[in-house]
């Protein structure tokens, strides 16, 4: 159950964090007064605060100067340290500079002392003079513009790390594909040539997209996804709106583009009939190439029906790897569990036990519903404010039909043996 709850400044609470701030800050005194902060505030300058039972326990302040954010002040109230509020304030506050297009945050502290450690875990590197963190977010504003008009996005960092569970996918994508284009100078040294182009398969719900997201997280790079939908409504012109939209990807210097759903738009073709998605295939077999020739690019394809791709696109030269996302096991569902059911009245043991097959989008579900009846049952009758308890998931488990069938697993079992490549 969630402890705080993170959200933008609103005008009303300059009191109260002004009073927060003058009487606590994590570590010592900040080297921005507090008549910088007040004016940052009624400037309009990206903050956060954390508010618990309508009080403001924590907040999170900034001041933007072109390309560079400058983290002002952090401050928590009295007995919230030291239980990750610090962290989730930074990377909130974060993501509202990445919105104002700063490329470098910083945060300058009068010596060294306890925050240090947090911020570098944050992914802040410690600089010469004084104790001065920054940290590279962003792009430039000419490959900004680029992005704004695919719809992509600088991503916050830290999603890789908040996937919970999956541990065995997970080292094998930090493994084969992110290792090696964090570190390409090493990579080359051992004769080892970074991917250019992975394919994630596996049942809906799996977590294909939150994987992709979390590989761009993960290198710090713009992450553009391709709707075939949004790029054009009509298949015969969406060949050409493809071709454009890798022309602009050429444009940026690093980055993950992720198709979701490929078979859309890489099905098997048959041969008999003539069908203006096979144009749309052909296309895509011929722009992979050109993408491939660039190290510090990567193309992420996903689909729930990987024999239904063409054999063509599949083929090694086109992808590194073709990597299965399957359902969670006990140890990954104990994990998203303990993420999104916790407290006293929980017995995380019989949830994990009795969700087997259930997908992290679905698990996430239950989650939620129990949370919605719990705070239903505190509104209409008073009680029940400690959050939910373990009937309220069995309640929605019960109703629950998990898209994962059986049958659905067998048939990801035998794409597994016969065109898994990892």
């Amino acid at each position: 159950m969630m402890r705080w709850l993170l959200r933008d400044y609103h005008d009303e609470d300059l009191e109260a964090v002004v009073r927060l701030c003058d009487a606590t800050s994590v570590g010592q005194e900040s080297v921005f007064s507090l008549a910088e902060c007040i004016a940052a505030l009624r400037g309009h300058s990206p903050a956060i605060v954390a508010v618990r039972g309508g009080q403001v326990i924590g907040a999170a302040l900034s001041s933007v100067s072109g390309e560079r954010g400058w983290i002002i002040r952090l401050a928590l109230a009295e007995g919230w340290r030291g239980q990750g509020l610090a962290s989730a304030l930074l990377l909130a506050l974060e993501r509202q500079l990445v919105e104002r297009r700063v490329r470098r945050i910083a945060y300058v502290l009068p010596e060294e002392e306890m925050l240090a450690g947090g911020l570098a875990n944050a992914g802040y590197s410690r600089l010469p003079a004084v104790a001065y963190f920054e940290k590279t977010v962003s792009v430039d504003a000419d490959q900004a513009a680029v992005l704004d008009q695919l719809g992509g996005h600088v991503l916050p960092s830290r999603l890789w790390e908040g996937l919970a569970g999956m541990q065995r996918e997970k080292q094998l994508i930090e493994r084969s594909v992110i290792l090696p284009l964090a570190e390409p100078e090493r990579a080359q040294q051992h004769g080892v040539v970074p991917p250019h182009a992975i394919v994630l398969f596996g049942p809906p719900g799996t977590g294909k997209t939150t994987f992709a997201r979390g590989i761009a997280s993960r290198l710090g790079w713009p992450f553009v996804e391709l709707l075939p939908s949004r790029l054009s409504s009509d298949p015969a012109g969406l060949a050409t709106a493809l071709r454009d939209a890798f022309a602009q990807i050429g444009h940026l210097e690093r980055v993950v583009v992720f198709i979701d759903e490929v078979e859309e738009i890489a099905a098997v073709r048959d041969g008999r009939a003539v069908s203006p998605l096979h144009g749309v295939t052909n296309e895509l077999l011929k722009l992979i190439p050109a993408f491939r020739q660039h190290d510090t690019r990567l193309l992420v394809c996903a689909t729930n029906a990987l024999r239904s791709l063409d054999p063509a696109f599949l083929r090694p030269g086109r992808f590194d790897y073709i990597i299965p996302i399957g359902t969670p096991d006990e140890a990954a569902r104990r994990a998203i569990w303990s993420r999104y059911a916790s407290g006293t009245e929980v017995d995380t043991e019989q949830l994990v036990s009795v969700s087997d097959r259930l997908t992290p989008a679905e698990i996430e579900y239950v989650a939620r519903a129990a949370a919605q009846s719990s705070f239903e049952r505190d509104v209409v009758h008073g009680h029940g404010d400690d959050g939910p308890v373990t009937e309220d998931y069995l309640a929605v488990l019960a109703r629950l039909r998990p898209t994962v069938t059986p049958e659905v697993l067998d048939e990801f079992g035998h794409d597994i043996s016969s065109l898994s490549r990892t």
